[in-house]
């Protein structure tokens, strides 16, 4: 399975992260001799499961990225604008990947990793999960936001795999989702009162949430366990740039 993936670059460095770049957007702060996004591009570019790359971002990007093969799109308004603009423009009846701009730990292994775990599950949208233990292994004290579970303690990742069509379909419970992926309790009322409750208690399951999705908003979602925990950790705070540089510096 091969699929064309957007890069979501449009966000404006108005942030937390703007005290320590001056950089307009956080896709074109630097991080090395490169800019943030180059390092998500550059791991999509070595993904052999990766074909067409598109980044809906400012102008700026098209000259400071360094990536070759590149294409670009402007951004929308919001998230949700900018991947219905990008999926517009690749016109693709397949399942496309969503990443955004701001990962710049993310490998091509960990992409692969996830591609492959989501052949093996037919949906039509797929999103990673973490483990707090496999985050704080591998980087220890590392904050994330995290949802107990009753499988454990999870966070989401920073990629999606999905049906373009579905993007049109639940246009505002996508939105409504993304402005609440940092809150957790507000995102388990758009599953209902009983799962609202039933996360309250740390009795949710992952098959639960689930088979919510698939009545809410009609298609199916699966939930992939990821044992990478770099397909979570977005740079959205100075001690996650910092970490990044570090890291990035010894890679």
């Amino acid at each position: 399975m091969r699929v064309d993936a957007v890069v979501l670059a449009g966000a404006r460095n108005d942030g937390r992260l703007r005290h320590v770049s001056s950089a307009p957007y956080e896709a074109l702060i630097e991080i090395g001799d490169r800019v943030m996004v180059d390092y998500v591009l550059a791991a999509l570019r070595r993904c052999s499961l990766i074909n067409r790359i598109v980044v809906a971002g400012p102008d700026e990007l098209r000259t400071r990225v360094t990536t070759c093969g590149v294409e670009f799109t402007s951004a929308g308004d919001s998230m949700i604008e900018s991947i219905r603009v990008a999926t517009e423009y690749l016109d693709s009846k397949d399942k496309v990947l969503l990443v955004t701009g701001d990962i710049p730990l993310i490998t091509e292994e960990a992409i692969l990793d996830f591609l492959h775990r989501c052949q093996k599950v037919q949906a039509d949208i797929y999103y990673p999960v973490v483990r707090r233990e496999t985050n704080e292994s591998k980087y220890p004290g590392v904050r994330r936001t995290y949802m107990h579970l009753k499988e454990g303690v999870f966070t989401g990742g920073n990629l999606v795999l999905l049906q373009p069509a579905i993007v049109a379909q639940c246009h505002d419970l996508i939105d409504q989702a993304i402005q609440l992926r940092k809150k957790p309790r507000q995102l388990a009322k758009l599953l209902g009162g009983r799962a609202f409750f039933k996360l309250l208690f740390r009795q949710l399951s992952i098959k639960e949430i689930e088979a919510r999705v698939n009545e809410v908003l009609g298609f199916v979602g699966v939930a992939i366990v990821s044992l990478y925990p770099e397909v979570g950790i977005d740079v959205d705070k100075p001690t996650d740039l910092e970490m990044a540089r570090q890291v990035l510096e010894n890679r």
